[in-house]
Formats: C-alpha cells, sequence, structure tokens
C-alpha cells in the first residue's frame, strides 16, 4: 500500500505536470487534503509528508481534530454545508469558509467574526449544476449574493466554489468549471474586482486535472490522499 506521503508527492507531481502543460504556474494552485472522518494520527502524517492545507466537513469533528493538532499547524478550511447556528464555531476555527451560499448565513458569519475582531476569508458555493441534492447559490443569483455581502465589513470574499455533478469520465465536468470561471470573470468585470476574487475552490480526487485546466487555485482531495473512508 503506498503511504500518505507517496499519494501526496504523487498528485503534487500531477498538480505541477497539469499547470504546466495548461501554461499556469504551479504554486497558484493549493491542494486543500480533505480530511473529514479521517484520523488525527493520518493528518499528522500528512503535515509531515509536507500537506499545508487541510478541508473539513464537520464542525464537531473539525474543533476536536484542530484542537489536538493545533490552529498554526495548518491552513484550515470548512468545506461542508454550514447552518447559521455554527457559524460562530467556523469564524473560530477556520482560516476559509467556502461554502457561504446565503444572506443569512453572511450575516451570521459577519456578526460572529465582528465578536472576535477577525475578517473571515469565505467563498461563494455556486450550485453549478443545478441539483436539488446540493447547496450552493443559484447561478443566477451569484451577481446580487456577492453584491450583499460586500456590505459586511468582517467578511472578505476570496472566490467562488463548486461540487459539479459527478461523472466517471472527469471530461465531463469540464463545462460546469469553465462555467463557475465565467462567473468569477464576469464578477471581477462588472464589479472591479480584481483584488478579492482570486480563487477557484473546484476539482476533486477523479476531476482535480481537468479543474486545473480551466482554472481552478483550490483542489479539495481526500480519497487520492488518504485513500477510501472507513
Amino acid at each position: 500500500m503506498p503511504s500518505i506521503k507517496d499519494n501526496l508527492d504523487k498528485i503534487n507531481k500531477q498538480i505541477i505536470d497539469t499547470a504546466m502543460s495548461s501554461g499556469r504556474k504551479p504554486e497558484k494552485i493549493q491542494l486543500v487534503a480533505v480530511s473529514k472522518r479521517k484520523s488525527v494520527e493520518a493528518m499528522i502524517e500528512c503535515i509531515k509528508a509536507g500537506a499545508k492545507h487541510f478541508g473539513e466537513n464537520y464542525i464537531q469533528e473539525a474543533i476536536d481534530k484542530i484542537n489536538q493538532i493545533g490552529k498554526d499547524a495548518a491552513c484550515w478550511h470548512f468545506i461542508g454545508h454550514l447552518q447559521s447556528n455554527k457559524a460562530k464555531f467556523a469564524v473560530k476555527y477556520f482560516d476559509y469558509i467556502h461554502t457561504v451560499d446565503t444572506i443569512k448565513l453572511a450575516r451570521e458569519i459577519d456578526k460572529q467574526a465582528k465578536k472576535i475582531n477577525k475578517i473571515q476569508k469565505i467563498l461563494v458555493q455556486v450550485n453549478i449544476g443545478e441539483e436539488d441534492t446540493k447547496s450552493g447559490a443559484k447561478i443566477e443569483d451569484t451577481m446580487q449574493l456577492i453584491t450583499q455581502i460586500k456590505a459586511y465589513p468582517n467578511l472578505s470574499i476570496k472566490g467562488l466554489m463548486c461540487m459539479p455533478p459527478y461523472y466517471s469520465d472527469p471530461d465531463q465536468a469540464r463545462i460546469y468549471f469553465q462555467q463557475l470561471a465565467r462567473i468569477k470573470k464576469e464578477i471581477i468585470n462588472q464589479q472591479n474586482e480584481t483584488e478579492s476574487m482570486e480563487h477557484l475552490s473546484m476539482g476533486m480526487s477523479n476531476d482535480f486535472k481537468v479543474a486545473i485546466e480551466e482554472g481552478s487555485t483550490m483542489i479539495r482531495v481526500g480519497t487520492s490522499i488518504f485513500g477510501r473512508r472507513d
């Protein structure tokens, strides 16, 4: 069985190769190791192997692990569905929240960030495949949502996030990645947001190479690093 370090090295090489062949700079792409349901020991092994960013989906599980590993040991990304009543924990523990998709949630994150004098980095999640089973703002509502969020002083919009429909052939996800990249471009053009809209969080274990080709700056990879979830 390949070790976590072997897996990480392999993915980092794939990131470099894909970026270079797409005319992109590999250092512009962050690998977020998705560690939900994974042990603290596996995560520490991953940190020792060079991982700097971790994505967690469940607040309580994440709090327990971050308290053991240390807040400063990595950059922490919340990538799961966030309920407003858990916003204070997300703000306390996470550097980035990828899944902001309503003004209600944004307002609560801003309120909690203000309490601890923090500017919270967020991404707006777009339901790019218009799937009933997935969270995210509607495509046609994204521009307005971002305009509304910008009124909150303790939020900093860093980009967009999506989870396209799953396909066994990753190339079929390409149109969704292209669409998210187009939305980002429209926002930058219409709202003059060159500074803050730097990230596209898209691409997972099965399709991250296609996502990189289409402009992803954050890929969220779990299975290919840690193996199948128990």
